[in-house]
């Protein structure tokens, strides 16, 4: 990994990988296809891309039931561990409607509902992950969303992934279907005869189930465009650059252009890292995947005190942020934009992937400047109460009206005194 001493040019914010114009159109054309066609056009597309012929899009429930068989006893107690972790720390987040009463009589409040339904993705194929389904659906559920639609694309045998349809069934998933991509999004968005249109849409995807998510917002609510995955961490000397070492990785075998970025007051424990990362490269599975991260968008950087490098990640805006010194409580004080933060050498970033309860959907690119790990706010809405008393509209009528018409709107100022003039 680089080690630097001056980050002042180096720019760690990768550009926002908008699609190529091909992507771009080929994602309009399924949007049509979909609309027109409905149900046959995501049985031609799964046939066409995913390889699978499929009669029935829905999963039965004798396909879950069965894939109890496929998962081991224990996973299956790990995964059920896990979402009543998740769904305990979610329950902390939930909000009640509120209402209080002025003086004059008047009654202001805020109504919150949750949202009647979502659609929630989850990528599929060769690979397998039941922590997504976890992490996008149980706070739509402690929010109160009665309709949880899920999608994810199945194997050449028309099946999904055994551990992601058991982490659905534990977390209370009742409609699921087969069917991904682009095409996917389409269905949740606009409907099909089989699938019902939902109000939001959640999870991650691949480059053409982003673009997609791109091009329905508006018609429905999205979550966010995710990026690459990122880590940074902040160390001091008391730190194991083998720890450290392992945690940059957890990252780098995400993604090719995934960040790994160590900022320390020690020079010492740089260079140890950056040997342990090129070590620990040697045997791991996804070498060539986290090699390349690593090189592209790893970074050491050394300064001079730990105030220092708290600027360094504040602006960063990490995904990810571990502290790993002496005192780390003394740095979390000064984090102002991180999207999830581990404190201390027992909670590697994984931790959070799978187990702890806090949810690893999160802001990347820099955008936890302003954006926020899903929570159970993303499920719900509100909606604002003005109940005005007779004393206050007496009070205020003629303010309302004049305000009214500073603003050129005469028929807003008449509509408050056709109340007054009677």
């Amino acid at each position: 990994m680089r080690i630097v001493t001056d980050i002042e040019n180096i720019s760690l914010k990768r550009s926002v990988d908008a699609g190529k114009e091909e992507q771009r159109k080929a994602v309009r054309e399924i949007m049509g296809e979909v609309k027109r066609s409905g149900d046959q056009a995501l049985i031609e597309y799964t046939k066409k891309w995913d390889r699978a012929e499929l009669t029935c899009l829905r999963v039965k429930e004798e396909e879950v039931a069965a894939a109890y068989n496929h998962v081991e006893e224990e996973m299956v107690s790990i995964i059920k561990e896990a979402a009543a972790n998740i769904k305990e720390y979610h329950q902390k987040q939930l909000k009640t409607s509120w209402d209080f009463t002025q003086d004059n009589g008047s009654v202001l409040g805020q109504r919150i509902l949750p949202l009647d339904s979502v659609g929630v993705y989850v990528p599929g194929g060769t690979a397998a992950y039941p922590s997504s389904v976890l992490m996008n659906v149980i706070p739509a559920l402690v929010a109160g969303v009665q309709r949880i639609v899920m999608v994810s694309p199945p194997n050449e045998n028309g099946i999904l992934p055994s551990a992601v349809l058991v982490a659905a069934d534990i977390a209370g998933v009742k409609e699921i279907y087969k069917v991904g991509g682009a095409q996917a999004i389409a269905a949740l968005a606009y409907g099909t005869e089989s699938i019902e249109k939902v109000d939001k849409i959640v999870g991650p995807g691949n480059i053409f189930v982003a673009l997609a998510k791109r091009e329905v917002f508006g018609d429905v609510a999205i979550d966010m465009i995710a990026g690459p995955s990122e880590i940074a961490i902040i160390a001091d000397e008391t730190a194991s650059a083998k720890e450290i070492a392992a945690d940059l990785l957890s990252q780098a075998e995400h993604d090719e252009r995934a960040s790994s970025v160590l900022v320390t007051t020690s020079i010492l424990l740089a260079e140890e890292v950056s040997q342990e990362v090129k070590q620990q490269l040697n045997d791991l599975p996804r070498k060539e995947i986290a090699e390349k991260s690593i090189d592209q968008y790893g970074l050491i950087v050394v300064v001079e005190t730990l105030d220092k490098a708290v600027a360094v990640i504040n602006t960063i805006a990490p995904e990810h942020l571990e502290i790993l010194t002496k005192n780390p409580y003394d740095i979390l004080e000064h984090i102002r934009h991180a999207g999830s933060i581990f404190i201390g050498r027992y909670s590697s970033e994984p931790v959070g992937d799978y187990f702890a309860g806090t949810n690893h959907v999160l802001p990347t690119n820099g955008t936890a400047r302003f954006s926020n790990p899903l929570n159970v706010d993303d499920f719900q809405k509100k909606s604002s109460i003005t109940h005005y008393s007779e004393a206050a509209f007496k009070e205020n009528a003629h303010k309302i009206a004049k305000f009214a018409r500073l603003e050129g709107l005469e028929a807003h100022a008449r509509a408050i005194e056709a109340r007054y003039d009677n």
